[in-house]
């Protein structure tokens, strides 16, 4: 991009000559010559009374103008030799004072005229691009405006993204862009967002960014194969994607229509769910929606020969732990002893049938405290105090686990969790002890891992995991967390993306916050917004993310060197059971390798009672 000065040429004046500058009228100001917008009359100058760097510069503003946190300016001055330089930036503090006060009290007597002063708003701005790309400061009295268009578009690098995806509204009501190539895993890979529970709208942000790279239009061909594995932990809030919002209102349409997005529910999604304790039928354990969704569960034959036990530890635990190695143990035994019996996924274990992870608990407890087995099954060299520990963690897993490791339900096709059949998967965990959480979260990642390294690197797989600093935690090492630590620092090679959601990335392990290219922050607890984790925000941010309404996230990416402050729409799917569109139609399974069968209308028994619902949007 070429910048010109006010007569249209670029390059240094001819014999040293002063070339016409656009302040010299005082109502106009050098444009770079890509600009196809009008050009938008000046806001005020650059200070001369605060120092200006290529990076950080004041602006006094005009008499009757304002500039607000997160407006884009641009400001142009002539450097010898090369010719106009435009340097473009964010607002990032603005100020007010009286000048001409001496004293605190000065104030009323310059409200009742008895003191001359005058107002004087100031404006800091942060240095976002220079173009040409030559570090000067901007000259103090040089001309600022606000940045629109073109203009703004090169201020921002959204001319450099051959592949934007949109996540929002600026403050200016315009579009802001992330960059796919840092999300996709082209130069970069994984997003971050952290923001306090309830208030931050951290799951509802990752929906709509999930929902914008699949609709835009960016991923091309690419998006037949583009897949989303969503974990949900927090109610059956996620049950409820492909239905249409109906709260959306003409407002809200028109937002997603100036984001170039369709208002529209998920296209293709599927759902699982734990089977219902108790129930020999398999029925999964929800109830706000009564079809389309699967139980899924493991039996003792894939337990054994997928060596699933080590996620039954998932737990964060001190390295110096000496239990692990019987883990590992008893694991590789269950691999190669246990031999399937009959067809619906028991197995035999030196001559023992179980069919369920009690009788598999029960049998492993017997073999580590047997005196004869000991020595196979926990190891030859295994102290009676680590065994003790072993079984004292494998007997506690017994509640948590027997609802998805059984061998008692006629198997079906569908009880596998796949990514295969949909671009949008949910996995609900809200019914399940947090440490039957762990298990379905590491064992269901581990698949997909092989399954990427067995498929190639072709499509792309967005991982969708919230409260990740429980899974992944600073401390400590567990299963799950190797997972995920191999996501961030292999998956991208994979396609493997990693969207994470946590209230404190300061208790979240360092590499996988360091591997996220895209980082976003929503509301924020005071001490939290204080830990260096946050550093790439700069200080009024910092102060502002702490007091940020739902439905505002501050956004960084590595092109631009400032967090952007967006706000983005309220979703236009379902996010509740009351919301759901079609008159709460059920859409019935559909047939093995056929269409979904016809919606048909269902009653509703509680139509007539007052919306127990009826409060502001969930984010």
């Amino acid at each position: 991009m070429t910048v010109t000065d006010a007569g249209g040429r670029g390059g240094a004046p001819p014999n040293g000559a002063r070339q016409p500058r656009p302040d010299d009228d005082d109502d106009a100001l050098g444009a770079p010559a890509a600009a196809t917008t009008p050009v938008n009359p000046p806001v005020g100058r650059v200070m001369g009374t605060e120092e200006a760097t290529p990076l950080l510069f004041h602006v006094a503003l005009n008499e009757g103008s304002y500039l607000q946190l997160d407006d884009v300016v641009v400001t142009v001055r002539t450097v010898p030799g090369v010719g106009p330089v435009m340097t473009a930036g964010v607002v990032t503090q603005v100020e007010a004072r009286h000048e001409g006060a001496s004293f605190d009290s000065d104030v009323f007597l310059i409200a009742e005229g008895v003191l001359p002063a005058q107002v004087q708003e100031i404006a800091e701005v942060t240095t976002t691009r220079l173009e040409p790309e030559i570090y000067v400061p901007p000259r103090p009295g040089e001309l600022v405006r606000r940045a629109t268009g073109d203009e703004r578009a090169t201020a921002l690098y959204f001319d450099q993204m051959d592949r934007q995806v949109p996540v929002g509204l600026g403050r200016d009501g315009t579009p802001i862009y992330i960059n796919l190539e840092f999300l996709d895993g082209t130069r970069g890979a994984h997003v971050s967002i952290s923001g306090i529970s309830g208030v931050a709208t951290k799951t509802s942000f990752a929906l709509f960014l999930l929902y914008s790279v699949f609709r835009c239009g960016v991923l091309g061909r690419a998006a037949v194969n583009a897949k989303a594995l969503v974990f949900s932990v927090k109610g059956e809030d996620l049950l409820f994607l492909d239905r249409p919002n109906i709260r959306l209102t003409d407002e809200i349409r028109a937002v997603y229509d100036r984001l170039g997005l369709p208002a529209e529910p998920f296209a293709s999604a599927g759902f699982y769910a734990p089977p219902l304790p108790g129930d020999t039928t398999g029925r999964p354990h929800v109830s706000a929606r009564t079809s389309g969704v699967s139980a899924f569960w493991w039996t003792p034959l894939e337990f054994c020969r997928d060596e699933l036990l080590p996620y039954v530890f998932a737990d964060s635990e001190d390295d110096r732990q000496q239990y692990t190695m019987v883990v590992h143990q008893v694991t590789n035994r269950l691999r190669l002893d246990a031999v399937p019996f009959g067809a619906d996924g028991a197995v035999k274990v030196e001559g023992q049938v179980l069919r369920t992870y009690e009788e598999l608990v029960d049998f492993v407890i017997d073999r580590v405290n047997d005196d004869g087995a000991r020595a196979k099954w926990a190891g030859p060299a295994t102290g009676a105090g680590t065994v003790n520990a072993f079984v004292r963690r494998l007997r506690s897993s017994l509640r948590a686990l027997r609802t998805v490791i059984r061998a008692d339900l006629s198997d079906a096709a569908g009880r596998r969790v796949s990514t295969a059949g949909h671009q949008v998967t949910v996995v609900d965990l809200h019914n399940l002890p947090e440490r039957a959480q762990r298990f379905v979260v590491g064992v269901v990642l581990a698949a997909e891992m092989r399954r990427k390294e067995d498929a190639g690197p072709g499509g792309l797989l967005f991982t969708m995991l919230d409260e990740l600093n429980k899974y992944a935690p600073r401390d400590g090492t567990s299963p799950i967390k190797e997972v995920l630590l191999d996501i961030a620092e292999r998956g991208r090679s994979l396609g493997i993306i990693l969207v994470g959601a946590q209230q404190t990335a300061s208790e979240v392990e360092r590499r996988i916050i360091a591997n996220s290219a895209i980082r976003i922050v929503g509301r924020l607890d005071p001490a939290e917004a204080s830990r260096p984790e946050y550093g790439f925000l700069p200080p009024s941010q910092r102060a502002r993310a702490t007091l940020a309404k739902p439905g505002t996230m501050f956004v960084t990416q590595p092109e631009i060197p400032v967090p952007l402050a967006v706000t983005f729409p309220f979703p236009a799917w379902a996010t509740r059971p009351s919301e759901a569109g079609d008159g709460g139609l059920e859409a019935p399974d559909a047939p093995d390798g056929g269409l979904p069968v016809p919606a048909q209308p269902r009653p509703d028994p509680f139509s007539q009672l007052p919306d127990p619902d009826d409060d502001p949007p969930p984010f």
